[in-house]
């Protein structure tokens, strides 16, 4: 049998993931010899021996990689015989200004697991981990990974690790962040001006603590998070007052999946989501209560399970199934990652500080998701996702993407990868700012990144605009939601025109006016708006989000005149009259009113109808209290409308109103007005295709995180002959921006438009 030699180049998500021990196993299993080594490409494989050998190992390598990698390309050439004798693993090399992916940060696997409850230098260890688990993207400050490029350089490994370290057979193999509870990081807790750095004491005093009432702050993997019982309702609402987070969901972690199912509803696709090696915060329906302060009136929870070693040593001491485990920060802030910044901004919201002395590199705040339709749809993407590339068929190389000014997420491109930040924010505040520019240089470093064209949102006073604005170098605009559906065909790769429907809360129109209900025909070049919904009068701007009753009183003042408010006076019960009166007046004078398109708008409007929502404390609550309101989800029942040049509800509040009148349940109302848009969607689109013969559809906007929306316009559409496209690890809502942004400004450069 002929002896071969073959190079074998692999690109894609290789890196920090047990890889090159997985190929040196694998090679010893088909007895070839020769090298692997990372470099900032990815992975480097010469392989060497008999034929049949040497074809069965390229075979068999992406059937059996680690469960953490993904393989994106694989190359396998012919080469010159080397003579290698033995199979080795060589040190990592840059070779070009391309990069490697990086991996996310990976939950701890059961084997770390277990080696802390029997390996003697690891007992109760509460940084064990392995090829196979933990920390990654958020130690990582440059290519290779290697230890010394990651904030573990500090740690000197003992005798014990550094044999793991260089042991080929061993699990922790080139794992770099390996260490023990002789020579890694340790945790802390500061209470009472005293501290504590015994494990056992800390996990004891921690236990105490919760269970007496009390918050802590405890560093994460990726910055502090805030923990107390979820199941005390006086704590809940004191921890809701400390951090001024007065209506927002707070998210829990369970100690394991059967004390999830006890109280919250899971379908075997929530448990593949909640049990993977992500843990990203679920969203789940509740089974029974837990707190009535934990999700205020709506109908899920947020809830995941424990992914570093600490949360299940703290778990194996606590007499309580979860913990709130909510983000360590003010509202609105960036998630705190510096020890010092901890000590001094939560003194006022926590009663005690467990801490550890390695650095959080990259900050990431816990990834958020849901399913529909059995698919899982990222709403927040960050540890566990970020900082994976989204692979196009485009050159993307040198555009950089300044995304949205909501949950913001940048973006740039190397080669035909768009690598996507970690959840960024609310471009609000300079704390949020500082992040999203120090997190940009990072990028920009780690991925050996030089910007050429940067791509950003039209709305002039978006602050992410205003920075593109501000790099001297050549800027391109695109419209919102004409980004929100090249986000959605770009996670589909699809470079064709489309119907796009986007129904989100707001973006800036090539009118001057607020979009968000818009039926477009569009591609990765330009789009058509075919039509969308009826423009309304937004009173005070964005004092709307706050103030859903705004929006239906404009509503009804602009379908019924002003009259409305006192012939149908039940409808405003509880807002002050001088409000009233105070913005009714602006609408009639046309005072700070933008015209606003806004799927948003209108859901807020239907939920103050139906008394769901007139005030709310938080971006978006509104409709997510309106999806919670909304009962049987195989009711059918649906409301009237118009189209004519535009789409008008002036029916549809008509028979909501009547129905209210008549003591038709709320919930009743709430479906059958989810219903209407949703048949509003099939009927636009069919007269789209009976116009273009487009069959294709994709669907994106922060709207489609409703999963009564998503699900059933899905199902509604493919059964009227659709092909549908929709999102699922990239947002819909804004954090999607920034990959709809490069997909068309990659487009429009390579045909010079």
């Amino acid at each position: 049998m002929d002896i071969i030699t073959k190079e074998i180049n692999i690109k894609g998500l290789v890196q920090g993931v047990g890889f090159r021990p997985f190929v040196y196993r694998l090679a010893s299993e088909f007895q070839l010899n020769g090298t692997v080594e990372n470099n900032n490409l990815g992975v480097y494989i010469i392989i060497e021996g008999q034929e049949d050998k040497v074809e069965g190992f390229i075979k068999a390598l992406p059937n059996r990689i680690p469960q953490a990698s993904h393989i994106s390309k694989l190359c396998a050439n012919k080469a010159e015989l080397r003579n290698f004798s033995q199979f080795r693993i060589v040190k990592s090399r840059s070779r070009s200004e391309e990069v490697t992916e990086v991996s996310p940060d990976i939950a701890v696997c059961e084997n770390c697991l277990k080696d802390m409850e029997h390996q003697q230098n690891r007992i109760d260890y509460a940084f064990t981990n392995c090829t196979n688990c933990g920390p990654r993207f958020t130690i990582i400050k440059d290519l290779p990974y290697d230890r010394p490029k990651t904030s573990m350089a500090e740690f000197v490994l003992c005798n014990d690790c550094d044999k793991e370290y260089k042991d080929i057979l061993d699990r922790r193999f080139h794992a770099q962040p390996v260490a023990c509870n002789i020579c890694g990081p340790h945790y802390k807790l500061e209470l009472d001006n005293k501290s504590y750095a015994d494990i056992n004491e800390i996990t004891d005093n921690a236990t105490k603590l919760i269970e007496s009432g009390k918050i802590l702050a405890i560093k994460g993997l990726g910055g502090y998070h805030i923990a107390c019982d979820p199941f005390n309702n006086e704590t809940v609402r004191e921890l809701r007052k400390r951090k001024a987070r007065e209506g927002k969901p707070l998210a829990l972690m369970f100690n394991n999946i059967d004390e999830i199912k006890k109280y919250l509803h899971v379908s075997d696709e929530e448990q593949k989501l909640l049990i993977s090696w992500r843990r990203p915060i679920v969203l789940l329906k509740l089974k029974k209560t837990i707190s009535e302060q934990l999700a205020l009136g709506l109908d899920t929870v947020g809830a995941m399970l424990p992914y570093m070693p600490f949360h299940y040593l703290l778990f194996k001491k606590l007499n309580i199934p979860a913990l709130v485990l909510t983000s360590g920060n003010f509202s609105d802030e960036p998630i705190i990652i510096d020890n010092g910044v901890a000590r001094r901004n939560l003194n006022s919201i926590v009663d005690g500080i467990i801490t550890y002395n390695r650095r959080i590199h990259n900050r990431t705040d816990d990834s958020v998701a849901f399913v529909s339709n059995n698919k899982p749809r990222i709403i927040r993407r960050s540890r566990g996702y970020a900082p994976s590339p989204v692979h196009l068929q485009l050159n993307t190389e040198g555009i950089l993407a300044a995304g949205a000014e909501l949950v913001n997420c940048f973006a740039i491109g190397k080669g035909s990868q768009v690598i996507m930040s970690q959840h960024i924010g609310d471009l609000k505040n300079l704390e949020t700012l500082e992040f999203y520019k120090e997190s940009m240089k990072r990028f920009s470093k780690l991925f050996r990144f030089k910007p050429e064209l940067v791509v950003a949102d039209m709305h002039p006073e978006y602050l992410s605009t205003k920075f593109a604005d501000d790099l001297s170098i050549e800027t391109m605009k695109v419209q919102h939601h004409h980004a929100h559906i090249a986000s959605c065909m770009a996670e589909n790769n699809l470079d064709e025109k489309v119907i796009g429907i986007s129904f989100d809360g707001t973006g800036y129109g090539t009118d001057g006016n607020i979009w968000g209900g818009e039926f477009l025909i569009c591609d990765l070049v330009d789009f058509e708006r075919y039509t969308h919904f009826e423009y309304i009068k937004q009173p005070g701007g964005d004092a709307t989000n706050h103030h859903p009753w705004r929006m239906m009183l404009s509503y009804l003042v602009h379908y019924f005149g002003e009259d409305i408010v006192k012939e149908k006076a039940f409808l405003f019960e509880g807002i002050p009259h001088t409000e009233i009166e105070l913005v009714g007046s602006m609408i009639s004078k046309n005072i700070n009113c933008p015209l606003t398109s806004s799927a948003g708008r209108l859901f807020d409007a239907v939920a103050a109808l139906l008394g769901a929502c007139k005030n709310s404390s938080y971006h978006a609550e509104a409709p997510m209290r309106l999806e919670a309101l909304a009962g049987n989800e195989k009711l059918e029942r649906k409301y009237s409308y118009d189209f004519g040049e535009l789409i008008s509800f002036k029916r549809c509040f008509k028979e909501m109103i009547e129905d209210i009148e008549n003591g038709i349940d709320k919930s009743t109302i709430a479906m059958s007005f989810h219903n209407t848009i949703i048949h509003l969607a099939k009927h636009i689109s069919l007269k789209i295709k009976e116009k273009t013969a487009i069959s294709k559809i994709a669907l994106s906007g922060g709207t489609f995180q409703n999963r009564i929306i998503l699900g059933k316009t899905e199902k509604l559409l493919r059964k009227s002959g659709f092909e549908v496209y929709s999102q699922s690890n990239i947002p819909s809502n804004d954090g999607g921006i920034a990959l709809g942004q490069i997909a068309i400004a990659a487009k429009r450069r390579q045909l010079k438009i």
